[in-house]
């Protein structure tokens, strides 16, 4: 089996620009599915933390007739006491935080331009607000007792020309299906990096939300987050809030679950496609390398080679094209993957909701390689370039010593 070794690795040299190009096809190949993986399944987990992190948590109490769609402010729809059921919940100990939030629709008017929106009331103290806090790009953030500040998204203010210390007007329905119009002073402009619901989403003071849309000790849900995801069942069941329904990301994220599966699907056609395309680049080296070399192979049958040896010459061709085009590929895209996840890649707006139910950032951060991925894009890898070289190897061992000594390659 040492000589067929020898012979390939021979072959293979005798047109090096042919071997090193379709080596490369596997390379690159190879370095596309890994990127493409990363990226794909980063951009999924990505989307669900700022889904969790911005609009559901992980775990979220609000009445059985509440939904976020109508923002409803009626007294039977909201929660009653809500500080007193916060506080009993963070006391569970794998809970990070758990905070009462008031959703509101409003429309802000400022000079000329008016925009429909959603005010959130929050307690600024609470760990839960920490994403809007770190991510004030301009004033200062809110207190508790403010009862004109509020903070809006950056891509909001940059819309209308807003700036910290200036006046606006919201109008927010109440809970007795009338409107309250009144100014507030902008004290902070924020980014999460998500546009969509930056330039939606305006922030205040719980209290001052609850006297606005005259729902006093009352919110629209107890917003969870935990310290690991993985506890989300056990605090699930810990929670002791009777006549409210007790929701789970899980239950809330239905939407990002069902594209994520979606888009593996689309994933698994891209791979197909692209080992399609590496196929038939190995195949074609080898046929061109069987035409040329079939004075070679009648040679070889007349020297006492069997069918079977030919074949595995020309498979063993293939099996080194693959080996080196995979390793080539990992050794691409591997470090590849690895320098994107930490500075990741701009996509800007693109034009997702704030109410869609998915939040997707400006930027993707494709999720780390893992031993996983390297080993099943590897073996599709190898496996796709080998299968390729069967056909070639198959017409070479079909080859009559005879007719093959009298062809003219």
């Amino acid at each position: 089996m040492n000589y067929i070794l020898k012979m390939s690795l021979r072959n293979l040299a005798r047109n090096k620009r042919r071997s090193v190009f379709s080596a490369l096809a596997v390379s690159i190949g190879t370095a596309l599915l890994l990127f493409m993986s990363a990226t794909l399944r980063g951009e999924m987990r990505g989307s669900l933390d700022l889904t969790i992190n911005l609009y559901t948590g992980h775990l979220q109490i609000h009445t059985e007739n509440y939904k976020d769609s109508n923002m409803s402010l009626k007294r039977a729809d909201t929660i009653e006491n809500p500080l007193r059921i916060s506080q009993q919940i963070e006391t569970i100990t794998q809970v990070k935080a758990a905070t009462p939030r008031l959703n509101a629709s409003a429309v802000l008017a400022f000079k000329n331009e008016t925009i429909g929106l959603q005010v959130i009331g929050i307690d600024p103290s609470s760990e839960a607000n920490a994403i809007y806090r770190e991510g004030l790009i301009d004033g200062k953030f809110l207190t508790a007792d403010d009862r004109e500040g509020v903070l809006v998204g950056y891509p909001l203010a940059e819309n209308l020309g807003l700036k910290v210390g200036d006046s606006i007007d919201l109008i927010l329905n109440t809970s007795d299906g009338e409107t309250d119009e009144q100014p507030f002073i902008i004290r902070g402009i924020y980014t999460t990096d998500t546009p969509g619901y930056d330039k939606a989403t305006i922030f205040m003071p719980l209290e001052k939300a609850q006297t606005i849309t005259r729902t006093e000790n009352h919110a629209s849900m107890i917003y969870i987050l935990l310290n690991n995801m993985d506890d989300t069942d056990a605090v699930k069941a810990a929670i002791q809030a009777p006549g409210y329904v007790i929701e789970d990301w899980r239950d809330m994220n239905k939407l990002i679950i069902i594209v994520e599966q979606l888009s593996n699907a689309m994933m698994f056609f891209f791979n197909l496609m692209v080992l399609g395309v590496t196929s038939t680049v190995i195949m074609n080296t080898l046929l061109m390398a069987v035409y040329e070399r079939t004075r070679e192979m009648g040679i070889l049958g007349a020297l006492g080679m069997k069918a079977k040896q030919i074949k595995a010459l020309f498979l063993t061709e293939a099996t080194l094209l693959a080996i080196g085009g995979v390793l080539v590929g990992l050794a691409i895209g591997i470090p590849l993957v690895l320098y994107f996840s930490n500075i990741g890649f701009v996509v800007g707006d693109i034009g997702i909701s704030a109410n869609s139910g998915m939040m997707f950032g400006n930027s993707i951060y494709p999720d780390p390689t893992t031993f996983a991925d390297v080993i099943s894009v590897s073996l599709a890898g190898l496996l796709i370039t080998i299968a390729s070289g069967y056909y070639p190897a198959s017409q070479a061992a079909k080859m009559e010593p005879v007719d093959a000594l009298h062809s003219n390659n």
